[in-house]
């Protein structure tokens, strides 16, 4: 092997270069003063000054340009001790609290109203729009003295009713009752002085909704669904079209509040001109011997170390680039001769091996087992879409949502079916909710009738008045369709499947009846069991690989009930499912 590819060599070359890295790293911290890192570092970033963020927020949110910001700026100069510049976004200047010199590469931040950052402005929410940019929706003067005056009459009510209320004004000048106790206290105090009175919008805020509604509805048509309504809260009028609506009121308010506010600006955050960092250590030569000597040491003894560890490190890897170089059928083990690292890789690869026989023993049945679980959901689909095709179905909601749910069947047959493929399965996990088992059966019969039908078999469903049960619906009906699948299956033209259910004591029974070909006594015990069929042919016109009996067995005891069947062959073959009513199912 190269030496520039061997293990010992890139790690000693690795080693190396820490250790070089480590001592240049020492060598910098000790000439530079931690004050310095830190003035350098707050020259480009603006998390420790959320006041001059807050403060330049509030006046783009209030002003349509930037042209009497300079006091402001010098003012919080003269506050924070610190330089501040306005640019467009093109870092064109704006204004300046000092004299302008060279901008850094990174701005601090970006002033816009419209677009706030959260995480330093605690007031705005999620849209990023500052409250502050109020637009066409700040109130007149008239219209407050109308407000103040019912504010005034409210106050009154409350008093006489026990419930003292203070007075806050929002940034639009719309002022609000501030009520204390609970929610239940407060509507019924409401509910008695007429609270709702205040929050009616007025003459200003009409003609704003209307502009706003005007563009949340030429946004949503865009997009295809239908006009909603705003209140003043900026929320459709009882929560109407789902997620896909505040998007489209977020671009509004901005389009809206857009001619009201300031540009949007970079701002720029500096130490105060003519400072200078705090000087540098320097070393004396005394000290800088001392470095260069333990630098010296350091990397002798990593070299020494590194040879050491790596030729122990290099031995054992060979022996298992040797055993994964020979055939996969061989299946090598290697032996374990440590405990470390290396120890727990050769024990990793010795199991991977094991995994391996495993895998391989399996892998051909996989493909029989999947088509086996796949075929009966798969059919319903396509001889539903081949009667629709044909016109005998109507494509209607019903129509679709069975297809639905077959497809919403066929997703858990696949997750099933890889949980049974590993020798290590885990148990199923449900999701238990009150259900009607004479619509659930109904549902379960009519997916497989057309099949029935073209086979020549009669399928039959008989349901009494039974209690509800608290089960998975799609789990359920996958093992019901799993015994109505298999008792099709085996029976002969001229034939019937029955689908059964009655309650017997505090247990539900669910029983599938065929008049088939039966199953001998010798293999009843064996049924249920993974991946066993009575016909070792495994044929098409028998069944599949033998996983749907062993998938019924196991989504009954994850809910709590047992499965078991008779035969007597040539007449009649019962599958019985006994679920408790009160379920001890394990949800996820």
């Amino acid at each position: 092997m190269p030496l520039r590819r061997s293990l010992l060599v890139r790690l000693l070359a690795a080693s190396i270069t820490i250790a070089v890295c480590s001592v240049a790293a020492t060598a910098w911290l000790a000439a530079r003063t931690t004050t310095s890192a830190i003035q350098q570092e707050q020259g480009q970033v603006l998390a420790d000054d959320a006041q001059i963020y807050d403060t330049l927020i509030g006046y783009a949110a209030g002003h349509t340009g930037w042209s009497a910001v300079t006091p402001v700026l010098k003012r919080l100069t003269e506050r924070t001790g610190r330089r501040i510049t306005l640019t467009t976004q093109d870092r064109l200047p704006i204004a300046a609290s000092g004299t302008m010199t060279t901008l850094p590469t990174k701005a601090s931040a970006l002033i816009d109203p419209l677009r706030a950052d959260p995480a330093l402005l605690p007031g705005v929410k999620a849209d990023g729009i500052d409250p502050r940019a109020v637009g066409p929706y700040r109130l007149p003067k008239t219209e407050r003295a109308e407000l103040l005056s019912r504010v005034g009459k409210l106050q009154s009510c409350l008093r006489g009713v026990g419930s003292p209320a203070g007075v806050t004004e929002e940034p639009s000048g719309r002022p609000a009752l501030v009520l204390g106790g609970d929610n239940g206290t407060q509507r019924k105090v409401g509910e008695v002085c007429q609270l709702y009175r205040l929050d009616d919008p007025t003459l200003t805020e009409k003609r704003a909704l209307d502009q706003l509604n005007a563009l949340v509805t030429g946004c949503l048509r865009r997009q295809n669904l239908g006009p909603v309504e705003v209140d003043l809260s900026f929320s459709p009028l009882g929560n109407a079209g789902g997620a896909a609506v505040q998007p489209c009121i977020d671009t509004a308010r901005r389009e809206q509040l857009a001619p009201y506010v300031a540009p949007a600006a970079l701002l720029f955050v500096a130490t105060p001109a003519g400072s200078t960092a705090a000087p540098g250590f320097d070393l004396s030569s005394a000290n800088t011997a001392r470095v260069a000597g333990v630098a010296a040491l350091v990397l002798v003894l990593t070299v020494a170390v590194t040879v050491t560890v790596g030729t122990r490190l290099v031995r054992p890897l060979r022996a298992l680039t040797d055993a994964a170089r020979h055939p996969a059928q061989q299946h090598l083990r290697v032996p374990v001769t440590t405990h470390d690292e290396i120890g727990r890789l050769a024990a990793a690869f010795n199991d991977l091996a094991e995994r391996r026989e495993r895998v391989e023993v399996q892998r051909k049945a996989m493909v029989s087992d999947v088509a086996h679980e796949l075929r009966t959901p798969l059919s319903t689909i396509r001889s539903w879409l081949e009667a629709a095709q044909d016109g005998l179905a109507v494509s209607d909601d019903a129509f679709v949502a069975s297809l639905l749910e077959e497809a919403l069947l066929l997703q858990h047959i696949v997750d099933d079916l890889q949980h049974l493929a590993q020798a290590d399965a885990g148990r199923f996990r449900l999701h238990p909710e009150p259900l009607r088992l004479r619509d659930l059966l109904d549902h379960v019969a009519g997916a497989h009738r057309g099949r029935a039908e073209t086979v020549g078999v009669t399928l039959t469903t008989r349901v009494e008045d039974t209690p509800a049960l608290s089960a998975d619906p799609v789990r359920l009906r996958q093992a019901v369709g799993n015994l109505l699948s298999n008792a099709i299956r085996h029976t002969p033209p001229g034939g019937s499947v029955t689908l059964r259910c009655r309650r017997a004591g505090d247990e539900i029974l669910i029983e599938v009846a065929d008049t088939g070909t039966g199953i001998a006594a010798d293999d009843l015990p064996h049924v249920f069991d993974r991946f066993w069929r009575a016909d070792k042919s495994r044929s098409r016109q028998t069944g599949g690989s033998g996983l749907g009996l062993a998938i019924v067995r196991q989504l009954t005891e994850a809910h709590g009930g047992t499965v078991s069947v008779t035969s007597t062959p040539d007449t009649e073959t019962v599958f019985t499912l006994r679920l408790p009513l009160v379920s001890d199912a394990r949800r996820s």
